[in-house]
Protein backbone atom coordinates (compact mmCIF):
# COMPACT_ATOMS: atom_id res chain seq x y z
CA UNK A 1 0.00 0.00 0.00
CA UNK A 2 1.08 3.54 -0.63
CA UNK A 3 2.42 5.47 2.65
CA UNK A 4 0.80 8.76 3.31
CA UNK A 5 3.05 11.84 3.03
CA UNK A 6 2.54 14.84 5.36
CA UNK A 7 2.62 17.55 3.49
CA UNK A 8 1.99 20.20 5.73
CA UNK A 9 0.21 21.43 9.33
CA UNK A 10 -1.49 24.39 10.42
CA UNK A 11 -2.92 25.45 13.50
CA UNK A 12 -6.79 26.16 13.90
CA UNK A 13 -7.36 29.81 15.88
CA UNK A 14 -8.75 30.19 19.23
CA UNK A 15 -7.10 26.56 20.08
CA UNK A 16 -8.87 24.44 17.81
CA UNK A 17 -6.73 22.15 17.28
CA UNK A 18 -4.23 21.25 14.40
CA UNK A 19 -4.58 20.28 10.70
CA UNK A 20 -2.25 17.73 9.56
CA UNK A 21 -2.30 17.45 5.45
CA UNK A 22 -0.75 14.78 3.78
CA UNK A 23 -0.66 12.93 0.03
CA UNK A 24 -0.88 9.29 -0.59
CA UNK A 25 -0.61 9.08 -4.55
CA UNK A 26 -2.89 11.12 -6.34
CA UNK A 27 -5.19 11.36 -3.09
CA UNK A 28 -5.04 14.50 -0.74
CA UNK A 29 -6.31 14.68 3.18
CA UNK A 30 -6.22 17.13 5.39
CA UNK A 31 -7.03 15.54 9.03
CA UNK A 32 -8.10 17.24 12.36
CA UNK A 33 -5.02 16.01 15.04
CA UNK A 34 -6.69 13.83 17.64
CA UNK A 35 -10.19 11.81 17.76
CA UNK A 36 -11.96 13.76 14.98
CA UNK A 37 -9.82 12.16 12.10
CA UNK A 38 -10.05 13.39 8.43
CA UNK A 39 -12.36 16.51 7.67
CA UNK A 40 -11.68 16.25 4.15
CA UNK A 41 -10.34 13.49 1.04
CA UNK A 42 -9.56 14.66 -2.50
CA UNK A 43 -11.88 11.81 -3.56
CA UNK A 44 -14.71 13.03 -1.53
CA UNK A 45 -16.91 15.93 -2.74
CA UNK A 46 -20.09 15.42 -4.42
CA UNK A 47 -22.08 17.25 -1.19
CA UNK A 48 -19.69 19.97 -1.73
CA UNK A 49 -19.97 20.64 -5.27
CA UNK A 50 -23.64 20.13 -4.90
CA UNK A 51 -24.22 22.52 -2.39
CA UNK A 52 -22.73 25.45 -4.67
CA UNK A 53 -25.27 24.11 -7.39
CA UNK A 54 -28.28 24.46 -5.04
CA UNK A 55 -26.86 27.74 -3.70
CA UNK A 56 -26.10 29.65 -7.36
CA UNK A 57 -29.22 27.70 -9.16
CA UNK A 58 -31.31 31.00 -9.02
CA UNK A 59 -28.19 33.20 -10.63
CA UNK A 60 -26.63 30.71 -12.89
CA UNK A 61 -27.19 33.54 -16.03
CA UNK A 62 -27.44 36.58 -13.77
CA UNK A 63 -25.44 39.38 -14.69
CA UNK A 64 -22.51 40.50 -12.27
CA UNK A 65 -23.74 38.03 -9.83
CA UNK A 66 -22.11 38.52 -6.23
CA UNK A 67 -21.25 34.99 -4.28
CA UNK A 68 -19.43 34.72 -0.81
CA UNK A 69 -18.07 31.01 -0.39
CA UNK A 70 -17.14 30.70 3.44
CA UNK A 71 -14.46 27.86 3.72
CA UNK A 72 -11.92 27.20 1.31
CA UNK A 73 -10.91 23.47 1.93
CA UNK A 74 -10.12 21.59 -0.78
CA UNK A 75 -11.48 24.25 -3.52
CA UNK A 76 -14.55 21.99 -4.64
CA UNK A 77 -16.98 24.17 -3.08
CA UNK A 78 -15.32 27.59 -4.86
CA UNK A 79 -15.41 25.86 -8.54
CA UNK A 80 -18.58 24.17 -8.50
CA UNK A 81 -19.94 27.72 -7.46
CA UNK A 82 -17.67 29.78 -10.79
CA UNK A 83 -19.48 26.47 -12.60
CA UNK A 84 -22.47 27.97 -11.76
CA UNK A 85 -22.47 31.39 -12.86
CA UNK A 86 -21.66 33.36 -15.97
CA UNK A 87 -18.38 35.35 -16.55
CA UNK A 88 -19.42 38.59 -15.81
CA UNK A 89 -19.70 37.19 -11.91
CA UNK A 90 -18.02 37.50 -8.90
CA UNK A 91 -17.03 34.50 -6.46
CA UNK A 92 -15.57 35.63 -2.88
CA UNK A 93 -13.87 33.00 -0.97
CA UNK A 94 -13.37 33.36 2.76
CA UNK A 95 -10.54 31.28 4.61
CA UNK A 96 -9.67 31.41 8.09
CA UNK A 97 -6.42 29.49 7.94
CA UNK A 98 -3.76 31.09 5.52
CA UNK A 99 -1.99 27.40 4.68
CA UNK A 100 -5.15 26.21 3.46
CA UNK A 101 -4.82 28.99 1.17
CA UNK A 102 -1.02 28.03 0.09
CA UNK A 103 -1.67 23.97 -0.21
CA UNK A 104 -4.53 24.91 -3.01
CA UNK A 105 -2.13 26.88 -4.55
CA UNK A 106 0.06 23.77 -4.82
CA UNK A 107 -0.91 20.23 -6.34
CA UNK A 108 -3.98 20.23 -4.17
CA UNK A 109 -5.36 23.00 -6.37
CA UNK A 110 -5.39 20.99 -9.44
CA UNK A 111 -7.91 18.62 -8.08
CA UNK A 112 -10.73 20.91 -8.26
CA UNK A 113 -9.24 22.40 -11.57
CA UNK A 114 -7.21 25.38 -9.93
CA UNK A 115 -9.86 27.62 -8.70
CA UNK A 116 -8.22 29.94 -6.98
CA UNK A 117 -6.14 30.58 -10.47
CA UNK A 118 -9.66 31.68 -11.86
CA UNK A 119 -10.61 35.92 -12.61
CA UNK A 120 -13.17 35.75 -10.91
CA UNK A 121 -12.29 34.45 -7.68
CA UNK A 122 -11.60 37.28 -4.76
CA UNK A 123 -9.74 35.08 -1.25
CA UNK A 124 -10.25 36.72 1.68
CA UNK A 125 -8.10 35.25 4.37
CA UNK A 126 -9.62 35.52 7.76
CA UNK A 127 -13.20 34.74 9.40
CA UNK A 128 -16.15 34.77 6.80
CA UNK A 129 -18.22 36.49 10.00
CA UNK A 130 -16.17 39.56 8.95
CA UNK A 131 -18.28 39.64 5.25
CA UNK A 132 -21.43 38.56 6.95
CA UNK A 133 -21.99 41.34 10.08
CA UNK A 134 -22.34 44.01 8.16
CA UNK A 135 -25.90 46.00 6.83
CA UNK A 136 -25.41 46.23 3.24
CA UNK A 137 -27.43 43.96 0.20
CA UNK A 138 -23.72 42.50 -1.07
CA UNK A 139 -24.42 38.74 -2.30
CA UNK A 140 -27.01 36.86 -4.45
CA UNK A 141 -25.51 33.76 -2.71
CA UNK A 142 -23.94 32.72 0.45
CA UNK A 143 -22.44 29.36 0.33
CA UNK A 144 -21.34 28.23 3.81
CA UNK A 145 -19.14 25.05 4.57
CA UNK A 146 -17.10 25.94 7.29
CA UNK A 147 -18.04 23.49 9.96
CA UNK A 148 -19.17 20.39 10.29
CA UNK A 149 -22.76 21.73 10.60
CA UNK A 150 -24.70 23.77 12.94
CA UNK A 151 -22.67 22.74 15.68
CA UNK A 152 -18.81 23.98 15.59
CA UNK A 153 -16.71 21.57 15.48
CA UNK A 154 -13.26 23.09 14.15
CA UNK A 155 -13.75 26.35 15.52
CA UNK A 156 -16.11 27.35 18.31
CA UNK A 157 -16.71 30.90 16.57
CA UNK A 158 -18.54 29.22 13.70
CA UNK A 159 -21.38 28.88 16.40
CA UNK A 160 -22.51 32.88 15.22
CA UNK A 161 -23.12 31.98 12.02
CA UNK A 162 -25.46 29.27 13.16
CA UNK A 163 -27.06 31.41 15.89
CA UNK A 164 -30.42 33.90 15.79
CA UNK A 165 -28.38 36.89 15.43
CA UNK A 166 -25.72 35.35 12.91
CA UNK A 167 -28.64 34.33 10.84
CA UNK A 168 -30.36 37.87 11.13
CA UNK A 169 -26.91 39.76 10.23
CA UNK A 170 -26.88 37.38 7.39
CA UNK A 171 -30.19 37.46 6.27
CA UNK A 172 -29.39 41.34 6.11
CA UNK A 173 -26.47 40.85 3.65
CA UNK A 174 -28.38 39.00 1.34
CA UNK A 175 -29.91 40.59 -2.00
CA UNK A 176 -33.43 39.98 -2.08
CA UNK A 177 -34.13 36.25 -3.83
CA UNK A 178 -30.49 35.44 -2.25
CA UNK A 179 -29.81 32.14 -1.23
CA UNK A 180 -27.94 30.62 1.83
CA UNK A 181 -27.14 27.50 1.41
CA UNK A 182 -25.16 25.35 4.27
CA UNK A 183 -23.22 22.21 4.54
CA UNK A 184 -24.13 20.30 7.57
CA UNK A 185 -22.75 16.60 8.02
CA UNK A 186 -26.78 15.86 9.69
CA UNK A 187 -30.19 17.61 9.58
CA UNK A 188 -31.12 19.51 13.05
CA UNK A 189 -34.65 20.81 13.10
CA UNK A 190 -33.83 23.52 15.61
CA UNK A 191 -31.57 24.88 13.34
CA UNK A 192 -34.55 25.52 10.70
CA UNK A 193 -37.17 26.91 12.73
CA UNK A 194 -34.22 29.78 13.79
CA UNK A 195 -33.86 29.94 9.87
CA UNK A 196 -37.77 30.43 9.63
CA UNK A 197 -37.44 32.72 12.58
CA UNK A 198 -35.23 34.92 10.63
CA UNK A 199 -37.15 35.05 7.47
CA UNK A 200 -35.78 32.98 5.26
CA UNK A 201 -38.11 30.07 3.64
CA UNK A 202 -36.48 27.04 4.39
CA UNK A 203 -35.94 23.87 2.12
CA UNK A 204 -33.76 20.70 3.14
CA UNK A 205 -31.84 18.33 0.65
CA UNK A 206 -30.15 14.79 1.42
CA UNK A 207 -26.96 14.39 -0.97
CA UNK A 208 -24.82 11.46 -0.43
CA UNK A 209 -20.68 12.33 -0.10
CA UNK A 210 -19.87 10.33 -3.50
CA UNK A 211 -22.81 10.42 -6.46
CA UNK A 212 -24.91 7.24 -5.41
CA UNK A 213 -23.42 6.41 -2.09
CA UNK A 214 -20.88 7.50 1.03
CA UNK A 215 -22.62 8.99 3.74
CA UNK A 216 -25.87 11.00 3.65
CA UNK A 217 -24.94 14.87 4.45
CA UNK A 218 -27.51 17.86 4.44
CA UNK A 219 -27.73 21.08 2.79
CA UNK A 220 -30.19 23.47 4.55
CA UNK A 221 -31.35 25.71 1.73
CA UNK A 222 -32.40 29.31 2.78
CA UNK A 223 -34.06 31.95 0.67
CA UNK A 224 -34.91 35.61 1.20
CA UNK A 225 -38.24 36.12 0.01
CA UNK A 226 -38.86 39.36 -2.04
CA UNK A 227 -40.16 42.11 0.13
Amino acid sequence: MIPWIALGSAQIPNNGGELKFSRRGDEFSIRLSGIRGELMNSRVFNSEEVLSQLGCAHIKTADKAQVLVGGLGMGYTLASALNNVNATATVTVAELIPEVVTWNEGPLGECAGNPLQDSRTHVHIGDVAELLSGKELAYDAILLDVDNGPEGLTHADNNWIYSSQGLEDIYKTLRPEGMLAIWSAGPDSLFVIRLKKAGFKVELRTVRARVGKGSRHTIFLAKKPWR
